[in-house]
């Protein structure tokens, strides 16, 4: 195994309206939320469960927003918790594997999107760059579930349309034109649309559709 890796969970607020939107005409507002908020809690499990270092979850709006209250697993000395700040996608994972490589260690940056991202994987992404420069586990709709990596480039973060089916494909030529060694597992399923319910564990569906999901407050 590859020196430990720093994991950083990209993650919103599970609130009715912001988090899961496209999930709203099939589970409603509050449905969405519900399950976003199960996602949350079963990508940070994992990340803590893979045991390859340490963990950190970035997070929009701030940590210091009152919504985050009660809604991260408690794990004071595994867990950190930090501002994605502001820019696209690109831009906030940019700053963030910047910081991190900059500070020597490797980078394995995720969502909160796949259920079957598990403890497992996340360690054989990790494992990858023993013997590669960066890992990618690509999803079935075009984009990535992980990214890993012992080196930080600029280019795999910039001019890249978000939440497009070309996401996994030009990230992928952009690490071959840089020259560097990529290890890409198999793919994944994220749960985004309507449609992509049918992937996700029936032992999730009673959470999607139970009472109680926090509200997004005014």
């Amino acid at each position: 195994m590859t020196n430990a890796v720093h994991i950083i969970v990209f993650a919103k607020a599970p609130v009715e309206g912001f988090a899961k939107t496209r999930l709203i005409p099939a589970l409603g507002a509050s449905g969405a939320a519900r399950l976003a908020a199960s996602m949350l809690r079963h990508a940070v499990e994992q990340a803590l469960a893979s045991g390859i270092g340490t963990v950190e979850v970035c997070v929009t709006p701030a940590p210091q927003d009152p919504i985050w209250s009660g809604l991260l697993p408690h794990h004071p000395s595994a867990l950190s918790v930090s501002d994605q700040g502001q820019g696209d996608l690109g831009e906030r994972m940019a700053r963030a594997a910047r910081r991190t490589l900059g500070a020597g260690q490797p980078v394995l940056l995720m969502g909160t999107d796949c259920p079957d991202l598990t403890a497992e994987r996340i360690r054989a992404a990790a494992n990858g760059l023993c013997t590669c420069d960066a890992a990618l586990v690509p999803a079935f709709d075009g984009g990535y579930v992980l990214l890993a990596m012992n080196r930080f480039d600029a280019s795999l973060f910039q001019d890249i349309a978000w939440s497009t089916p070309s996401v996994a494909e030009v990230t992928q030529s952009r690490i071959e034109r840089l020259g560097w060694r990529l290890a890409t597992l198999p793919a994944l399923h994220d749960i985004d649309e309507p449609e992509d319910l049918r992937w996700l564990p029936l032992s999730w569906l009673p959470a999607a559709e139970a009472q109680g999901t926090p509200s997004q407050t005014a």
